[in-house]
């Protein structure tokens, strides 16, 4: 039959050293005149007969031991009696050699207990953590010296372990080292915890992983890094923290909103917005996320006025950025968006990618390069380097989306928005770009879809030309408010419509239209207009019925195979030359258009950046770029003739290995272009940053020393001879 479980708690217990075997009790409790003789089975008559009353005298000996008040008759004792009866006054000699009566005994098992409770009455009066550590230190020497009472419960479930503090395990097992605990075992010698074999098998697999993940995570952290030529990155850095939505509740969104981009709890980023719900709109386009206040006060540099002062436009250049491939999603500015797809997939723009990746992934993987390809850190670095306007490009999915369109709606207005007040902050004027039109004004990927040209032209050609009317009446509606007069002073209405491929009554009429309703809405900043790649010859007296027009040039050597091969030379006299005269003829009203600007511009001398003429293209340079159209498509290298071999490599080498006499070069390029350009009204860098185009990106020209510290401070300015760069190998 099973033992009954001791359930008292574990102070309860007698310890053993205090407690006498009961076969030890029998044997002294005995009348034998030979201790510790066993009994055995030829005991006398008289023994068998007594043995009864004296367990039933020791039965009543522990009942009144545990009671604690005395019987009616109970009657003091004499000094001597308790001197007597209380072994503590024997002597050693006495203790150990005379036998003891009943009584005895039993006031030996109730001094024991008494001694046994002392120390428990002692530590109810120490403090809380006193009595803890005693009672730990006492425990561990129990375990460590075997003297834990055994416990029944062998079989007990596993949650009943959980539901007490200690397991009350045997003394003989302890000894044994068998018994485990969590994480190894108790050591018989010290009663330490120690580590047992599962434990070390962790250890040693995590220390392994350790091994195997740090050199890779370094070495991968060291080719990303090494990739991102200039500085820029969709996915690069920590998550945003978005501490403004700590202290308010998702429940506050009204259903109808819940997940929508009305719901700052499913935005990735939301530094900066204010994410107090509202259902406001001026124009059909939310205001959620603006703040209430504003300060015009700022000022870019000492050389410009702040932008509550007006900007003298004709007299102070513009030296301005773009925030390219950021808002409207460019191949060669952000390959990587591109690198994970295979070729025969046909992910070659905006509308493939998204339409590949799905509504869901798509509004993830873009809001997400939303947020990390340019942040606030930008705004305040462009500001440093001397900039007084941003060209911020972006697409019309930022307003609305149409039937059959796959584009992620809306989600970028708001960083339109926060862009805006970016700008605002560090007094950087914004030119609007309405880059990609519905039905794609151009056909190039940067328009959104590569391919055939769907506005004003083709089955949909009228109604995109309208929906694009349509768009501009929200847009300029929104932008009348007068918290933005100051801060947005350039308003652009098409980016690059290729005119050469569309008809050109048909374009300037749309132009003509799109600016009556600009300034119905109430806008009064100035307008923008491309060539359309037509000249700027082309333009004199056009769109005269228009005030406050500007002429917008976009300005390479490189997308022309009849000036990719210029040398070093010529191409820096050319810009000095060419360009300048162009810009002289067309903001003459008498000879051009009147006020014109160069939009975008840069100092790469090849076509040679990754994605640059299309994903998975070839080169002008190289000759490896086949099209449909013969007057376009170039199957022979390009580079200067003469030159020698033809290649890529060097011109995307890391900047780091350029030659001092390579960087003088690009460095008086750029000088020169901008010199020319400010022959105009000024000039926008195509673009801030990219990920891996160094000769694309001012931010890392300034970092390789190709691009100037500042925009103003320059060493050359077109009034010099041009050097001959003879060293120069000119194929890279």
């Amino acid at each position: 039959m099973a033992r009954k479980r001791d359930t008292r708690p574990d102070n309860d217990r007698i310890p053993r050293a205090h407690a006498r075997p009961r076969r030890e009790r029998e044997e002294r409790d005995s009348p034998r005149t030979t201790p510790g003789k066993r009994r055995s089975g030829n005991e006398s008559p008289e023994r068998q007969a007594r043995r009864p009353l004296e367990k039933q005298e020791r039965r009543h000996q522990r009942d009144s031991r545990e009671t604690p008040h005395r019987s009616p008759g109970h009657k003091p004792r004499t000094p001597e009696e308790k001197r007597r009866h209380d072994p503590s006054s024997y002597t050693s000699s006495e203790r150990s050699s005379n036998p003891l009566s009943l009584d005895s005994l039993a006031k030996l098992d109730a001094y024991n207990e008494k001694q046994s409770r002392r120390p428990q009455e002692k530590e109810r009066l120490l403090a809380p953590k006193e009595r803890d550590r005693g009672h730990d230190r006492r425990q561990k020497e129990k375990v460590a010296s075997g003297r834990v009472l055994k416990d029944n419960s062998k079989h007990r479930r596993r949650s009943d372990y959980k539901r007490e503090k200690r397991r009350v395990i045997s003394g003989p097992l302890a000894e044994e080292g068998n018994v485990r605990r969590r994480g190894g075992y108790i050591s018989e010698e010290s009663g330490k915890k120690r580590f047992g074999r599962k434990c070390w098998f962790s250890i040693i697999a995590v220390v392994l992983l350790m091994v195997i993940v740090i050199p890779v995570g370094i070495y991968a952290s060291k080719k990303h890094n090494g990739s991102q030529g200039s500085g820029g990155s969709s996915d690069g850095g920590p998550a945003p923290a978005n501490a403004n939505l700590k202290g308010l509740n998702a429940n506050d969104i009204p259903a109808a909103a819940k997940n929508t981009y009305l719901d700052p709890f499913i935005w990735y980023d939301t530094t900066d917005f204010n994410v107090t719900y509202t259902d406001a709109a001026v124009g059909g386009l939310s205001v959620m996320g603006l703040n209430s206040t504003w300060d015009d006060g700022t000022q870019a540099n000492a050389n410009v006025p702040p932008l509550d002062k007006k900007w003298m436009y004709g007299t102070m250049p513009i030296r301005g950025v773009n925030l390219g491939g950021w808002l409207s999603v460019e191949p060669f500015i952000t390959p990587s968006l591109f690198q994970s797809f295979k070729p025969n997939q046909g992910i070659i723009d905006e509308y493939t990618l998204t339409k590949e990746l799905g509504p869901q992934k798509a509004a993830k993987t873009l809001e997400k390069h939303y947020a990390m390809f340019i942040k606030e850190q930008d705004f305040k670095q462009i500001q440093a380097a001397g900039f007084d306007h941003v060209r911020i490009s972006y697409s019309y999915w930022a307003v609305t989306t149409y039937p059959g369109d796959p584009y992620v709606p809306k989600i970028s207005w708001r960083y339109i928005l926060r862009a805006i007040e970016y700008c605002r902050k560090y007094g950087l004027r914004v030119n609007l770009d309405l880059h990609a039109l519905p039905g794609s004004q151009n056909g190039w990927n940067h328009s959104g879809r590569q391919g055939a040209i769907g506005w004003l032209k083709g089955t949909d050609g009228d109604l995109n030309a309208q929906r694009s009317l349509d768009i501009h009446t929200q847009l300029s509606t929104f932008f009348a408010q007068p918290r933005y007069k100051n801060v947005i002073t350039i308003y652009g209405l098409a980016n690059e419509p290729k005119m050469i491929a569309l008809p050109t009554t048909a374009v300037l009429d749309w132009e003509t239209k799109a600016a009556a309703i600009v300034r119905k809405s109430g806008m009064q900043q100035y307008i923008v207009v491309g060539d359309g790649f037509l000249g700027l010859s082309k333009w004199k007296g056009q769109l005269s019925g228009v005030q406050n027009v500007i002429l917008d040039v976009h300005q390479y050597t490189i997308f022309n195979k009849n000036q990719i091969n210029f040398p070093h030379q010529k191409k820096i006299q050319y810009a000095c030359q060419g360009w300048t005269d162009q810009m002289k003829e067309s903001i003459d009203i008498g000879t051009g258009f009147g006020p014109t600007i160069c939009g975008e511009w840069s100092q790469a001398d090849t076509d040679c950046a990754v994605f640059l003429n299309n994903v998975n293209t070839g080169t002008r340079w190289e000759g490896t770029l086949p099209t449909s159209d013969p007057t376009t498509s170039v199957t022979t290298p390009h580079c200067p003739p003469n030159s020698g071999t033809c290649s890529c490599d060097k011109a995307n080498a890391d900047p780091g290995g350029y030659s001092d006499e390579y960087k003088q070069w690009l460095m008086m390029y750029a000088e020169a272009q901008m010199a020319s350009f400010e022959a105009g009204w000024g000039w926008f860098y195509w673009t801030w940053v990219t990920e891996s185009a160094t000769q694309w990106s001012w931010k890392a020209g300034m970092a390789a020393g190709i691009l100037p510290q500042k925009t103003w401070q320059r060493d050359f300015n077109c009034t010099t001879d041009t050097p001959d760069f003879k060293n120069l190998p000119e194929n890279y």
